[in-house]
């Protein structure tokens, strides 16, 4: 996986963050600097975290899955990228959202950060086998998470309902998650 790769990556995983931090802006509408800051500290860091426990998981099984592990890798994000894109397609009732409160905005983290927990075990199936393979793509995925969910919740706040109604970036990173899944596939 290329520095563009891992770019798209990112970007792809910072989508739920952006989706759900201008959905925050809407609900708070209110330029409330620390709460923005720790929810965007939270949620960059738990993108981090997250593919590294699923990469440290993977470690453990790695002998069986080496052989087959382009195959995970493809079916993981694939299944990501269309989760993403089913969820952005079929709404439902939003349930009810505290932003400002420690409490919601670590479920956020955690709930925004699932797909990159499988993401991590999709990277430890291609070629990152070394823990410090990963500083860089970690880094990266949390620093772009952090900046979607700055730019998500000042959107959210300055423009509303009518961003939240008009834009769909769950299905844009729904589709890079798949295309990534069919370039891991194909470059095998």
């Amino acid at each position: 996986m290329g520095i563009y790769d891992i770019i798209l990556l990112a970007i792809a995983l910072a989508m739920d963050c952006l989706t759900l931090s201008i959905v925050c802006g809407v609900i708070v509408r209110q330029y409330l600097w620390r709460t923005i800051l720790q929810t965007a500290i939270l949620f960059g860091l738990f993108q981090m975290l997250m593919p590294l426990l699923g990469w440290m998981g993977v470690g453990l099984f790695d002998k069986w899955i080496e052989p087959i592990g382009h195959w995970i890798a493809f079916g993981l994000l694939t299944m990501i990228g269309v989760k993403m894109i089913y969820e952005a397609c079929h709404e439902e009732e939003e349930p009810h959202l505290a932003p400002k409160k420690l409490l919601a905005q670590l479920m956020m983290a955690v709930a925004t950060s699932i797909d990159a927990l499988a993401v991590g075990i999709s990277m430890r199936c291609t070629n990152f086998q070394e823990g410090r393979q990963l500083i860089l793509p970690l880094t990266i995925i949390g620093a772009v998470s952090f900046l979607f969910t700055m730019i998500g919740y000042l959107t959210g706040i300055r423009f509303g309902n009518l961003v939240a109604k008009r834009m769909k970036p769950e299905i844009l990173g729904g589709g890079i998650l798949i295309l990534l899944g069919i370039k891991v596939l194909l470059s095998s």
